[in-house]
């Protein structure tokens, strides 16, 4: 099950990732996130993951990201625009003219809080990533019902605010024991 982690802001949190078996690292380049990474930043630590994980930059539109897109391998926005090598994120179903690689059904839009997914995500089992409010002791229960392509997970992982390097392996266990 392919499994990303977002919103990492260090090097040793996506070493961590790597470490853990994460197939994706997000890096928020939203400036209103309180997971924000500058531009420079950014580029940093795409360089620092790039060929050893899958690397997303992340952002509400477009304008948040263009500027850094081009070093990551893929650019998801909560916006329907269609731009290369895109993961729709919304919280409703993708509108049919929006070409992208995969989409983020987020319910929370980043606010980490958990809500029901609609039924409509089974029918799009095969290409969804599912997030909003995903911890370590809820994952697999979304896992069962909905057999999504994947999870993604930020603020399940943190402990006030900072990535939690035990919640971190503590979810991706939790994913890979689900599967089991």
């Amino acid at each position: 099950m392919f499994t990303k982690v977002c919103g990492l802001t260090t090097r040793q949190q996506i070493d961590k990732a790597i470490s853990y078996g994460y197939d994706a690292i997000g890096i928020v380049t939203y400036a209103k996130s309180k997971r924000y990474c500058p531009h420079a930043k950014a580029l940093e630590l795409a360089m620092h993951a790039k060929g050893r994980v899958k690397t997303v930059v992340v952002g509400k539109t477009y304008e948040d990201v263009k500027d850094v897109a081009y070093a990551f391998d893929y650019t998801q926005i909560h916006e329907a625009r269609q731009v290369p090598h895109l993961i729709l994120a919304l919280k409703e179903m993708p509108p049919a003219a929006i070409q992208y690689d995969y989409f983020i059904y987020d319910a929370s839009i980043g606010s980490g809080t958990f809500k029901p997914f609609p039924e409509w995500v089974k029918t799009m089992a095969d290409k969804i990533i599912l997030a909003g409010g995903l911890n370590p002791q809820n994952v697999c229960a979304v896992i069962k019902a909905i057999r999504p392509f994947g999870v993604d997970v930020s603020s399940g992982v943190e402990t006030q605010g900072v990535k939690d390097f035990g919640l971190m392996k503590a979810f991706i266990d939790a994913v890979r024991n689900c599967l089991d």
